[in-house]
């Protein structure tokens, strides 16, 4: 199934799989709502991360490059401008996921620790009421909602860490590996030319 994938993807001589970008314009790999501000400032296209992401997704650990074709082939500056700008819109994206991570990191620890807390004082309770000459009900009801409060907490505090962590990693990762991946600009003309050769 794997090399399957991969057929679907031209590769370079060193065996880099070729995630391809075509359009006409660098303009359109920006959002719209952002003109105006420098373009290594700039959100990329919605459509665009998704696709990037989504191959990466695709080609698993494979090595990649990405290959830009323009039919309006851009200056060395505004090259230079597309490289930049998406090692910072990627290396931002990791930060964000990493700053969500660490949240609920926080929020995974506090759960688990106030269960603790919780339990030890329902079984303090316990105690204190065996102690008692008379064991009222009531008393009873309280010990044992506390414990199943404790234990719900603790739960809570595992369940979240256990489901999140590692996709928080994973997305880690990726963005990373987009963000220091090799990007290349060709000609529409020289792009699926057997003997093509990167002209950026």
């Amino acid at each position: 199934m794997k090399k399957k994938i991969l057929d679907r993807y031209e590769q370079t001589n060193e065996g880099y799989v070729i995630i391809d970008v075509a359009t006409k314009r660098v303009e359109d790999l920006y959002e719209d709502f952002d003109k105006t501000a420098p373009y290594h400032k700039k959100d990329l296209d919605e459509d665009l991360v998704y696709y990037l992401t989504e191959c990466v997704r695709e080609i698993g650990h494979s090595k990649f490059v990405l290959r830009f074709v323009f039919e309006q082939f851009p200056s060395e500056q505004f090259t230079l401008r597309v490289r930049t700008s998406i090692q910072k819109f990627f290396l931002y994206q990791r930060e964000l996921e990493f700053t969500a991570m660490k949240k609920m990191l926080r929020t995974s620890m506090i759960l688990f620790t106030t269960g603790i807390a919780i339990l030890f004082i329902s079984l303090w309770v316990e105690h204190l009421i065996h102690m008692a000459e008379k064991e009222y009900f009531l008393n009873s009801v309280f010990a044992e909602g506390l414990t199943i409060v404790a234990w719900v907490s603790m739960w809570e505090g595992l369940a979240t860490l256990m489901l999140n962590l590692v996709p928080h990693l994973y997305h880690l990762k990726l963005f990373r590996n987009i963000a220091e991946a090799q990007v290349l600009f060709y000609h529409p003309s020289t792009v699926y030319s057997d003997n093509s050769e990167d002209i950026s």
